[in-house]
């Protein structure tokens, strides 16, 4: 049987012993023959760097102003596909690799960034970077971030427009950004005065550094705001969890609110929707907005349903039909035994993320059991744990989650 994962590392080691050699040539102008020939011919150069990682991409920024202009150029950031992979995501501020048994460096130890006497939080990660703001303290106090954990490089959002009236009165925050859309990213920010008044929006641009308002706005009632911890950048729109009957999205580039479709499901997984039950998961992952629910809350909670978006937002297809029957049975602490067998919340566990493989056998579910992170494949249903901190004993409740995608992109 043939070792994939040694002939790649093989491939990939010859790659960095011709840009050691082209680095050379570049920045002592040495000669070797393979080394001037890539050194020398921007397309060939671009063309090998593509197939490096990430960390190798970013050392090779520093060998000359050529190379970093080169690889800061739009062109190649809209090429470089390699950052689309995800080695793993934040529990809270907590890093957790995918890969237990090849564990990656954890992209930063603390955000500590940037001097905030009130502490730094993530907030959501949107295709590589992270909207984080102030830890503690009153929303009217609170700064926002965007930061990108590769590069290191961070940026400091300047406030929203109209005062103090508008900052303490922010629900949610967005951030949107695809570096196949733009280099540039957005924020958006839903906020309102009084209850019982509709939602307002405001967009903020990278690109201009300034706040705009935008003339939408939406009104949603208390059971629902819930779903502003589920905000989902995909397709060029702001997405939050469907949990009312009428759900919306803000549709970014014509800047205008549409109504987003239910999935079709059994009477018994959709009815809660009218009181503000929230999904078992929403979000996206290589291009496709993920829903998780039960398949049937009346027959069984361990099976699972994930359904896909059209493109075109007209509505949802069952992707995948996920069994965890196997799970309780490894690991019996996610059942509550003082409970019905019937009733809803007899296993315990929570859906932190679906994530697409390049092939559709690698992708998986990371899920959550109490003191574990479980790596479920969806094709095989084979499973590992990923992860046994004792600090994850402490979670219940909605848990923030936020996948870590290595990216190129400049501020």
């Amino acid at each position: 049987m043939v070792n994939t994962r040694a002939k790649i590392k093989k491939i990939k080691n010859t790659i960095n012993l011709w840009f050691s050699e082209a680095a050379m040539a570049d920045s002592n102008h040495l000669s070797t023959e393979s080394g001037a020939l890539i050194g020398s011919n921007d397309d060939l150069l671009i063309e090998i760097l593509l197939r490096l990682p990430v960390t190798s991409v970013l050392r090779f920024k520093s060998v000359s102003k050529h190379w970093r202009s080169l690889l800061s150029h739009l062109r190649f950031t809209l090429l470089y596909k390699n950052a689309s992979s995800s080695p793993g995501l934040f529990v809270r501020n907590l890093y957790i690799p995918f890969d237990d048994e090849n564990r990656s460096t954890p992209p930063f130890r603390d955000l500590d960034f940037y001097p905030d006497p009130c502490g730094i939080r993530i907030v959501q990660s949107c295709n590589g970077l992270l909207l984080c703001c102030s830890h503690r303290g009153e929303e009217r106090v609170h700064k926002y971030y965007v930061f990108n954990p590769t590069t290191k490089q961070f940026a400091v959002i300047p406030s929203v427009l109209g005062g103090v009236a508008v900052r303490k009165a922010i629900y949610f925050m967005g951030l949107a950004f695809h570096q196949t859309d733009s280099v540039h990213y957005k924020l958006v920010c839903f906020h309102r005065a009084n209850r019982g008044e509709p939602f307002k929006i405001q967009i903020y641009s990278s690109d201009t550094r300034k706040w705009k308002i935008s003339d939408q706005s939406f009104s949603l009632s208390a059971p629902y705001y819930a779903s502003f911890h589920y905000i989902v950048y995909w397709n060029q729109a702001i997405h939050w969890a469907p949990c009312c009957v009428n759900p919306l999205y803000f549709k970014l580039d014509i800047e205008e609110l549409q109504s987003l479709p239910l999935p079709m499901m059994p009477e018994a997984s959709s009815e809660g929707y009218e009181n503000g039950d929230m999904p078992l998961y929403f979000g996206e992952s290589r291009g496709h907005l993920h829903f998780v629910e039960a398949a049937d809350r009346s027959v069984s909670h361990l099976q699972l349903n994930v359904y896909d978006m059209l493109n075109d937002h007209s509505g949802w297809f069952l992707k995948y039909r996920v069994d965890l029957d196997e799970l309780p049975d490894a690991y019996p602490e996610m059942i509550r035994d003082y409970l019905d067998p019937s009733s809803q919340g007899y296993y315990e566990f929570e859906v932190f993320d679906v994530v697409r493989g390049e092939r559709e056998d690698e992708t998986f579910m990371v899920i959550r059991i109490p003191g574990r992170i479980i790596r479920f494949n969806v094709v095989d249903k084979s499973f590992k744990q990923i992860s046994d901190q004792i600090y994850l004993h402490g979670l219940t409740g909605h848990v923030n989650v936020h996948r870590y995608i290595e990216s190129l992109v400049s501020f």
